[in-house]
């Protein structure tokens, strides 16, 4: 394929698709599989081309860094059939690149106000985490200070709220001067295609939308679409280097039906109907301070801060308890950790419960197995973490200037390769028992299924099995149980 003098974004074909290449209508962007050969041309010859520019583009190599592309190929002119090329998000830190097409929204009008509204969402942040730790360090202080905690708590929730409703009046001003058209010359915001929740971050993004648009302001006929991820694995696993995937359902699930609206399309395969029972949350213990779950694999707790409205442990409770808030979650456990989590209901208890994990009078026990077999029976990681998740797994613990971090662990059953564990988190960090199990200071073995530190399996094997706390206003000690599904 050679560059077209036309346009810098606009790919020839080197010689003409063989007869029965060209698809009759535009094959469904959400069918699985391996594109038509007519795109997966194209997205070779763009392949091709990311190869030989490694050198430039070293980051999609970069732990978590990989992406995925996209090439549309089009009817450009009567008998003239050319490719174009996308990538998702950004690419080396920018929105447009040379040979790839821009993106849908217009970076004029997110320029006018998406500075200033930054700048105010990292100062909230900045505070927001000052007051968190100032309560860190008040709950493990001898009792009487409650009356402090309880003030501090408030004004902490008070700039949580304030944030997220900063993030999401901005996220609401960007996805309503963010449109895009469909193929009958029609235009529709974000906010318009969502509603009435609000859009996820980073609709629109994604390489089909661009390439799209792209299409509709230049006049040129959509024949074939193909999407494929290059570089690393993603943190989370599931995705390989040069590997195809149908459109995403979360964002382009909604985006793109709309912007294929006036094409011959063929239809999307159809969607098998959830179980009513697979991936609920059970909810295990209610009264009118706090609640104990069961939660699924793979369900977040907590919605995000651009998409409030995602599905998520908080969201499916909303509709039975509309007082919850996500500060109401004593320990927001990872999507792709399943099991216990008590939910406090007012700030009395949540401090309480918060205490008692602090000084361990509360017990939070996880099972587990490892990728490897442990030299002792048990042992206690002290490893000191830094308080972030981004970056190689040896910069996450920081000895001098990290933040405590103590898990207790125990062997149950080896088999094979592997060892079963029950582990006991003394603090509470993100992603704590993960960093914990496979740091070099820790166990030096990753826990089975974790993408980001080991090797991917069919789910993390990290299930919180056991809680139990004194109940702050009965009094009574309460245990919970949830055997673990593997």
């Amino acid at each position: 394929m050679s560059e077209a003098r036309d346009s810098q974004i606009l790919l020839s074909f080197d010689a003409p698709p063989l007869p029965g290449d060209v698809p009759e209508r535009l094959p469904s962007p959400f069918a699985p599989g391996p594109p038509v050969r007519l795109a997966r041309i194209a997205a070779e010859a763009l392949q091709q081309r990311l190869r030989l520019e490694q050198a430039r583009w070293e980051e999609l190599w970069r732990p978590g860094g990989g992406k995925m592309f996209g090439v549309l190929v089009v009817a450009a002119a009567p008998g003239r059939w050319a490719s174009l090329c996308a990538f998702s998000g950004m690419l080396g830190g920018a929105w447009t690149v040379e040979g790839f097409v821009p993106p849908v929204f217009d970076p004029e009008a997110r320029a006018a106000f998406l500075p200033t509204g930054e700048a105010e969402l990292a100062e909230m942040g900045r505070r927001h985490a000052e007051l968190t730790e100032q309560c860190a360090r008040l709950a493990l202080s001898p009792q009487g200070r409650e009356s402090e905690l309880r003030r501090l708590e408030a004004h902490r929730r008070e700039v949580s709220h304030l944030r997220a409703e900063r993030s999401r009046a901005l996220w609401q001003q960007l996805s309503t001067v963010f449109t895009v058209p469909n193929a009958r010359g029609e235009q529709r915001s974000m906010s318009a295609l969502f509603a009435p929740r609000p859009p996820p971050g980073g609709a629109g993004d994604c390489a089909a939308p661009k390439l799209l648009a792209c299409a509709y302001r230049h006049g040129w006929k959509p024949l074939a679409l193909a999407e494929f991820w290059w570089g690393a694995t993603p943190l989370g696993g599931g995705r390989q280097s040069g590997a195809y995937y149908p459109a995403c359902d979360n964002k382009c699930g909604t985006v793109l039906p709309f912007m294929l609206e006036g094409l011959e399309v063929d239809p999307a395969p159809a969607r098998p109907a959830p179980s009513l029972e697979e991936g609920a949350v059970r909810v295990l213990h209610e009264d009118a301070t706090l609640l104990v779950v069961d939660k699924p694999h793979g369900l977040p707790s907590i919605p995000g801060r651009h998409s409030p409205g995602r599905d998520s442990v908080l969201i499916r409770l909303l509709e039975r308890f509309p007082d919850l808030t996500s500060a109401h979650f004593i320990h927001a456990l990872e999507p792709e950790v399943s099991g216990l989590q008590v939910i406090a209901r007012d700030t009395t208890t949540q401090a309480a419960l918060q205490r008692q994990l602090a000084r361990a009078e509360a017990e939070h026990r996880h099972v587990a197995w490892v990728d490897g077999l442990l030299p002792h029976e048990q042992g206690r990681i002290d490893l000191p973490l830094r308080g972030t998740t981004s970056g190689a797994l040896e910069a996450l613990a920081n000895p001098r200037h990290g933040k405590q971090a103590l898990t207790d662990w125990r062997a149950t059953q080896s088999s094979e390769a592997r060892t079963r564990v029950l582990l006991w988190p003394r603090t509470r960090h993100a992603m704590q028992l993960r960093i914990h199990a496979a740091h070099p200071s820790g166990m030096g073995l990753p826990i089975v299924g974790d993408a980001r530190f080991g090797v991917e399996d069919t789910r993390l094997m990290l299930h919180a099995e056991g809680l139990g706390f004194t109940h702050p206003t009965s009094g009574e000690r309460r245990e919970f149980s949830s055997p673990a599904p593997f």
